[in-house]
């Protein structure tokens, strides 16, 4: 079968190019069949150009005749002019069309199940078993392009800051933080396993002790856990980790780097430097430690105000150490008792909330849902602290104080999103900063790192470590962006006696931490500078850039919610010979 060299592609060609010979290969798209005439929408990976079939060439007419869709074809003819009331002004090409003069067949094809173009509503499992089909998609491959583009921008950024490139293993030992991950039995080692790695934390920070003071990767990372619409077992980080540095100089590299990447892509400038805002501040004027700053609805604690308030409700939970919080909505004070009421079930259902309270800021005053156990005076001081004017409604929640603040958290959200209080086409990046050092579990009964256990608790917190361990806050930080985190980071210890002192905290004993880290903590005592570094998740920037649904949409061969390749069926089982080769013997599992 002969080829033909393609001269341009399917979404270049204009008027310019009018009389001119060319060949073009790619997709047959809608067809329309006028008799004398056939019509082709021709499509590759840059565009839509429509060829026409005349019966001059009586033979290729009748080959013509035999396209359907996704045919791969190559085509040579001439360019010619449409019609003025035949020309796209949608497309690039909708000037011209091709009268083609010589038709390759290079495959036929079977009917998709699917159409191949934008905007089709099919379940997405019949689009994720046929991926390779679902990727010929415009706006399929404009994310895959994104990512590409951002891939470039990302690597010529640090090569400009002179940051080294380095790749680290993606089989290493699993650690006592490694409850999710993916094992990989060694054939050679019998019962031994290597690891997929969570993160590169590890050989990055012993980098920075071989003297690799700014390095850089975009790696791989894999996490065995339940799936969410962000999140994959495996996915894409931009890894990072700089010598001699602090806070300072961490946040203005990656402003510097954010600043590109959107300006580059999308054309979005984004303001500098970026707003910074405590774990606290986050958590008791967002409910979330990733808010979404595109919108306000800010919290407003009432607890003083109705500590010595005759609702029991209210005074019980304040003199327990709870809260009574709540936020204003605006222009939503004439919302009626029935859509009050499916608010109420809705904060209940999805967010497990007690039950709300309202006050609506009508006409004639405020009306307060629980006024009758209220003063008039204890009203009016909490419409004060709110802000609210007239036209507008407050939500209160009355609770433990943790668990108030994030219920109150996603039902901001919900608010937002429902009364169109989010501006979709706003970027509102920030760093979070000061989380605390440790979290208490209390089904294994110990404290377990918020981030890591390599990050640097705050000096002037660090004797806190030894009679208050959960006030410790952390030098970590977070970046954040509409409501999203993108990426994570510390300073980080380099010292081997406070490295210890933190495993200490964490139930790892000299013993075992030998055994899991001994090659990090041998590593600090030959000289370890100060060092830190952030990981960026690339996948859900690239989702932010692209305004994507999900993870699966910018990530070229996802898995499913189920952890699943739908398209080749992975994972599978494997043949009882190999199981004996790698010494896995498997457990009956139950129906």
């Amino acid at each position: 079968m002969k080829t033909l060299q393609r001269s341009h592609t399917c979404g270049e060609l204009t008027a310019q190019h009018i009389g001119q010979q060319v060949v073009l290969n790619g997709w047959v798209g809608p067809r329309r069949d006028l008799g004398g005439l056939i019509f082709i929408d021709l499509r590759d990976r840059y565009g839509v150009t429509q060829i026409v079939f005349t019966e001059t060439d009586a033979t290729i007419h009748e080959r013509a005749e035999q396209l359907r869709a996704e045919y791969v074809i190559g085509i040579k003819g001439t360019v010619i002019a449409r019609g003025e009331e035949n020309i796209n002004p949608k497309l690039v090409t909708g000037e011209v069309e091709i009268e083609v003069s010589d038709l390759v067949i290079y495959s036929e094809a079977l009917t998709p199940p699917f159409e191949i173009k934008d905007g089709i509503t099919t379940n997405e499992e019949v689009r994720l078993k046929h991926r390779y089909l679902d990727l010929r998609r415009p706006e399929v491959q404009h994310k895959l392009f994104m990512r590409s583009k951002a891939y470039q921008i990302i690597r010529s950024f640090y090569h400009e800051q002179q940051f080294v490139e380095v790749e680290t293993p993606v089989l290493m030992k699993s650690t006592p933080e490694g409850a999710r991950d993916y094992l990989v039995p060694s054939r050679v080692n019998p019962g031994k396993f290597f690891a997929l790695p969570q993160s590169p934390q590890t050989y990055k920070q012993l980098l920075m002790t071989s003297g690799f003071d700014r390095y850089f990767q975009i790696t791989k990372c894999f996490r065995d856990e339940d799936l969410r619409a962000d999140r994959q077992p495996e996915f894409t980080q931009i890894d990072v980790e700089m010598s001699f540095v602090d806070e300072d100089h961490i946040y203005g590299i990656h402003e510097a780097l954010m600043s590109r990447i959107f300006k580059e892509t999308i054309g979005v400038d984004l303001a500098t430097p970026f707003p910074r805002m405590s774990y606290d501040q986050a958590m008791s004027t967002y409910g979330s430690d990733k808010p979404d700053l595109r919108f306000g609805c800010e919290f407003v604690d009432f607890s003083e105000i109705v500590a010595k308030a005759e609702f029991k409700v209210f005074s019980d939970t304040v003199s327990k150490g709870g809260g009574v919080v709540g936020f204003t909505i605006p222009g939503q004070g004439e919302m009626g008792r029935g859509a009050i009421d499916r608010w109420t079930e809705r904060a209940k259902k999805e967010t497990g909330a007690g039950g709300l309270i309202y006050i609506k800021m009508q006409e004639d005053g405020p009306l307060c849902s629980v006024a009758k156990f209220l003063t008039d005076t204890i009203i009016d001081e909490m419409v004060a602290a709110s802000k609210a004017k007239k036209g507008d409604l407050v939500f209160l929640l009355a609770g433990p104080k943790p668990q108030v603040l994030e219920q109150l958290g996603q039902l901001r959200l919900m608010i937002g999103e429902e009364f169109g209080f989010i501006d979709e086409h706003a970027f509102k990046p920030l760093w979070v900063t000061d989380f605390p050092l440790l979290e208490w579990d209390a089904e294994s009964q110990r404290y377990h790192a918020m981030h890591h256990p390599f990050t640097s608790p705050r000096e002037e917190d660090t004797e806190l470590m030894d009679t208050e361990p959960g006030a410790v806050r952390a030098r970590a930080y977070d970046l954040v962006l509409n409501g999203s985190e993108i990426g994570g980071g510390s300073i980080r210890i380099h010292h081997p006696k406070m490295q210890q002192r933190m495993f200490d905290l964490l139930g790892i004993g000299e013993e075992e931490a030998e055994e899991k880290f001994g090659f990090l903590l041998q590593a600090f005592r030959y000289g370890a500078p100060p060092h830190g570094g952030i990981a960026l998740g690339l996948d859900r920037l690239i989702m932010i850039l692209t305004k994507a649904k999900s993870l699966r949409d910018v990530i070229a061969f996802p898995k499913n919610q189920r952890a699943q390749s739908m398209m080749d069926d992975a994972p599978a089982a494997v043949e009882l010979k190999q199981l004996n080769e790698l010494h896995i013997k498997l457990k009956r599992i139950q129906d």
